[in-house]
Formats: C-alpha cells, sequence, structure tokens
C-alpha cells in the first residue's frame, strides 16, 4: 500500500529529523553556556539527551537511506516510526496528568500536534511494508 512516495518520506524525515537534532544541540549548547544553574537540569537529563540523539540519528538515516535506495532503511525508519508514537503518547500522558486542571485546551492542543505525526508515522509504515518499497529498497 502506497500512501506516500518513498522520496517523500526519505525527505521528509530527513529534513525533520535534522531539524530536530539541530534544535536539540542549539539547545543544548544554550543551557551549557547558561551558566551554572542552567547545567544542573541538563546534568540530570544526560541519558535521556542521549537516547533522543540516538533516536533522532535513527529517523535521519533512515530517512537518507530510502533516499539512497538501501535496504537497511526499511526496518531504521519503521522503528523511528514506532519509538516516536510510543515517545509521543508516553510524553502526552504524563504532561496532561501533571497539568492542573482545567485540561481540555492542552489536550486539545496536544491533539492537534499528535494526530497528523501520528498520521504520517502510519503511513510511512504502512508505504515501507508496501510492495513498492519492498521492491525498491531489496538488498
Amino acid at each position: 500500500m502506497n500512501l506516500l512516495g518513498l522520496e517523500l518520506i526519505g525527505w521528509l524525515f530527513s529534513i525533520g529529523s535534522g531539524i530536530a537534532l539541530a534544535l536539540g544541540i542549539w539547545l543544548i549548547a544554550f543551557m551549557h553556556y547558561g551558566g551554572v544553574g542552567a547545567r544542573k537540569p541538563l546534568v540530570k537529563r544526560v541519558l535521556e539527551d542521549a537516547l533522543l540523539f540516538g533516536i533522532w540519528s535513527l529517523g535521519l538515516a533512515g530517512g537518507i537511506g530510502v533516499l539512497l535506495g538501501k535496504a537497511w532503511s526499511r526496518p531504521a525508519l519503521e522503528l523511528f516510526c514506532w519509538t516516536l508514537m510510543v515517545l509521543m503518547v508516553l510524553s502526552c500522558w504524563s504532561r496532561l496528568r501533571m497539568a492542573p486542571r482545567p485540561r481540555a485546551m492542552l489536550g486539545l492542543s496536544m491533539a492537534l500536534f499528535v494526530l497528523p505525526v501520528g498520521a504520517v508515522c502510519i503511513a510511512t509504515i504502512l508505504t515501507l511494508r508496501g510492495e513498492t518499497a519492498l521492491r525498491l529498497l531489496a538488498g
């Protein structure tokens, strides 16, 4: 099932992951040079930040691999999509639980972000499992 073109998938995930990595690097550098008080939360989250950089690097590699027609890009990008969807849901659930009442507007704003991203991830997974992707990205 081809819901999205492979070239679109490759560019979308390469550019999106590249922007996410660049933004993460900028935020960490900004916090690092922000003084001792700003560094404390950064030090506490080293492992989480490293894992996030790894996940976004997987998305970048998968997107570039699709553009280059590499067979390893299918499982890499599918793993990235599943991981992204799970982390988005867990993050939203955690943030929604911690927010004070009323939470309706926060829930609506999160849904307006999560649903389109989740739809693109599901469409990407279905496209990568389609016969066109299997044929074009065969090892």
